[in-house]
């Protein structure tokens, strides 16, 4: 028996379609609201991370473990996720924009120059 494991997907086309998924289904604010509340969604996620931490810590001495590290990954897959289509929300090329961005970041010194 041989591992299957499904084709890996274009990071890029897919956040493109989530984008055009959650266009398609906006309802509630059109935009700038729409976007305002996209960007806050980050916010919202940022927080899901930091109660998968505490409760696979068992941080909370009324609730102790609730959370597995996996539950963390998953979660902070969430804000990567967001983070692209917020981006993506706010420009037609987030590919070019984060790349750009990308490369800014790596090329900064990890230690402050003395």
């Amino acid at each position: 028996m041989t591992d299957q494991h499904p084709a890996p997907l274009a990071l890029w086309p897919a956040i493109d379609e989530l984008f055009s998924r959650l266009e398609a289904t906006q309802t509630a604010q059109p935009g700038r609201e729409a976007l305002l509340l996209r960007i806050l969604k980050l916010s919202e996620e940022a927080g899901e991370v930091a109660e998968a931490v505490i409760g696979a810590t068992g941080q909370n001495p009324r609730k102790g473990v609730t959370h597995t590290w996996d539950d963390v990954q998953a979660e902070l897959c969430d804000v990567v996720i967001t983070a692209l289509v917020a981006l993506r929300t706010l420009t037609p090329e987030p590919r070019e924009v984060f790349e750009r961005h990308l490369r800014g970041v790596r090329e900064r010194p990890l230690r402050p120059s003395v």
